[in-house]
């Protein structure tokens, strides 16, 4: 999610602290990583991540403060509206890749915000039709030292009401109530986790995905997510997106539609991106297995890896 010229100008003002002024605090004397540098991020957002596979801190920022309603069924904020921050050490600074919820009269206030931090806004769309009130997705990427960047992205979210206090969410939820996601498991074929009122799936790609030549982690949004929410009287709801390559845009999208699966958006989120990704969102409202069997068909149309 950022682009080569932005990389420079980072890495030549890391070569400039490192001939002469005071260390920053993603670096210490020595040339040394500062291994505290997760508190410097949790410190600087207000809010403390949690460590994922591939050495990602990957922070959480639920739009708790939103009520929204598409098709009757009320948004959990882990299901449609979670903005969030994945930071990856990189030799001497720090990468950050993230998808901010805004509102549309958020958006010019924070991308100024960001602006003026030096962060990059990577895309800018909607993930869902006819919600109310009416969702976008900032994302956002950079390089530097920890506590630059989570400050300029604090700076940001302040423009918004997202809540900056309080822990992370409950996970590690067995089910989710008054919707079936076993049902729903066995018929995607894939397991996964309930969290806050969402059942959550990740489907990595079988390829890496690089991002102006660095590997892009699943942690850090380069895996196809399925959310699964109850939506009343035993039906669920789902949305997420599809990681994909050019060829397979089409078929997936194919068979989402047989199956009553509505998609909603595709678009990029990176700039530098090899292969070069699209991302497909999509929405539904239906029995939970019969959901799970049009999302396997969609996904068996993908160079994914295997389930297990």
């Amino acid at each position: 999610m950022v682009q080569s010229t932005f990389r420079r100008s980072a890495l030549a003002g890391l070569a400039l602290l490192a001939v002469g002024s005071t260390p920053t605090l993603a670096q210490q004397p020595g040339g040394t990583p500062n291994a505290d540098w997760h508190r410097t991020v949790d410190d600087a957002l207000g809010k403390p991540g949690t460590e994922q596979p591939g050495g990602v801190w990957r922070v959480s920022l639920p739009r708790t403060d939103l009520k929204v309603t598409l098709d009757g069924v009320q948004i959990r904020p882990g299901f449609a509206l979670g903005s969030w921050l994945a930071f990856q050490q990189h030799g001497q600074e720090l990468m950050v890749m993230g998808d901010l919820v805004v509102l549309e009269t958020e958006i010019a206030p924070v991308m100024r915000r960001l602006a003026e931090g030096g962060i990059e806004v990577t895309a800018l769309h909607n993930h869902l039709l006819r919600a109310q009130p009416a969702t976008m997705y900032l994302h956002v990427g950079g390089h530097g030292d920890a506590a630059k960047l989570a400050s300029a992205l604090r700076s940001a979210l302040r423009e918004t009401a997202t809540p900056l206090q309080g822990a992370a969410g409950p996970v590690g939820e067995q089910g989710v109530e008054g919707v079936d996601t076993a049902a729903f498991a066995r018929a995607l074929g894939r397991e996964g986790r309930a969290t806050g009122s969402v059942y959550g799936v990740a489907v990595p790609r079988a390829e890496p995905v690089r991002d102006d030549g660095m590997e892009v982690p699943t942690a850090m949004g380069s895996a196809t997510a399925i959310n699964l929410q109850a939506a009343g009287n035993g039906r669920g709801a789902v949305t997420g997106d599809f990681v994909l390559n050019a060829d397979e845009v089409v078929p997936v999208q194919r068979a989402l539609v047989e199956h009553g699966i509505e998609v909603t958006a595709i678009h990029n989120h990176m700039l530098q991106d090899e292969p070069r990704i699209f991302f497909m969102h999509f929405w539904g409202v239906d029995d939970p297995e019969k959901l799970g069997r049009g999302l396997r068909a969609a996904i068996e149309r993908t160079k994914s890896r295997p389930a297990g």
